[in-house]
């Protein structure tokens, strides 16, 4: 059996892409991987999303979605796609479980994971005072002291915007310079609000049964250790999208975000297309996510058009 559409990745993205799919009667299955629901999952309350005004659980927010797709009867699979052959008009990947499926279109939805520093406290207060994503979050923080750790361009845009928020931001960068573009590194130096602790690294993030009260670094040029008090940890040294098993197949960008065609979901493949944060290095938000997955439904839809399949 070939089918008209395989969905891989069940975020905002995945999902909003099976929904549009199955209204348009192309009988999408979808593979959720590990993790289905994606970064949701490990995210409290969403306050941001459209059609919530007294905000949702991201787990909850997700559940909705899935029931939404199954509703219109998309197949949801619980397995992991791990490993795929686009060279022939109709497409072949793998699953954990042995199988193997083949699929006039694949939507990609993989997502991206954000990189942690590995502290068994970030984990601790997970949810409770340390994010990685100030937009998603920072609005928790307005009138509290943050502390943001990166040296690169999201670090410095996470500072900025929390500079906007909140009455102080510690910005903890491991060297003594940045790896920021200029002109984030001038914005970051001339606020008034953001204080750069150079040199400093994170030992630990302590707190409380309600939450983070502060962040233990160490200068690492002096050994100076110190606590910096803050009520919000945010992590910003990066994400990785979740494209490791297309490198031999798709165009990809130096750190792996896979390439499409402006303005569409387009890969370099025909019938492949590509939605949510595994193509979005600069967004990186729940409903930009779902917009894209609409998007590579509508494109599908379109190429199985125009071959006359559907």
């Amino acid at each position: 059996m070939v089918h008209n559409c395989v969905i891989i990745g069940s975020g905002p993205a995945g999902y909003t892409a099976a929904i549009y799919a199955a209204r348009a009667n192309m009988a999408p299955v979808l593979y959720t991987g590990h993790e289905p629901g994606g970064q949701l999952m490990i995210t409290t309350d969403v306050e941001n999303f459209p059609g919530y005004p007294e905000g949702i659980m991201g787990p909850e927010m997700m559940e909705d979605l899935r029931k939404q797709a199954e509703r219109f009867d998309t197949k949801v699979i619980s397995d992991m796609v791990t490993k795929v052959d686009f060279s022939g008009p109709v497409h072949k990947i793998w699953t954990e479980s042995g199988e193997e499926v083949h699929a006039h279109t694949i939507i990609i939805s993989t997502g991206a994971s954000a990189k942690w520093l590995g502290l068994e406290s970030e984990k601790k207060f997970m949810n409770i005072g340390v994010s990685a994503c100030a937009v998603c979050d920072g609005f928790f923080f307005r009138g509290m002291e943050v502390a943001v750790v990166g040296g690169g361009d999201s670090a410095a845009e996470e500072a900025s915007y929390l500079a906007k928020l909140c009455p102080k931001v510690h910005l903890i960068v491991r060297r003594d310079e940045m790896r920021a573009s200029k002109i984030m590194q001038e914005r970051v130096i001339k606020a008034e609000n953001i204080e750069i602790h150079w040199n400093t690294e994170t030992n630990e993030i302590v707190g409380d049964s309600e939450g983070v009260t502060g962040v233990i670094v160490r200068n690492n040029k002096t050994e100076e250790i110190k606590e910096i008090p803050v009520k919000g940890f945010f992590v910003a040294i990066g994400h990785t999208p979740n494209t490791a098993i297309f490198n031999d197949w798709l165009d990809q960008d130096e750190t792996g975000y896979l390439q499409v065609k402006p303005g569409t979901t387009f890969t370099n493949v025909e019938g492949v297309f590509a939605s949510g944060d595994a193509q979005d290095k600069t967004y990186r938000q729940a409903i930009t996510a779902a917009g894209t997955g609409c998007m590579a439904a509508l494109d599908a839809e379109r190429y199985l058009t125009e071959k006359g399949i559907i």
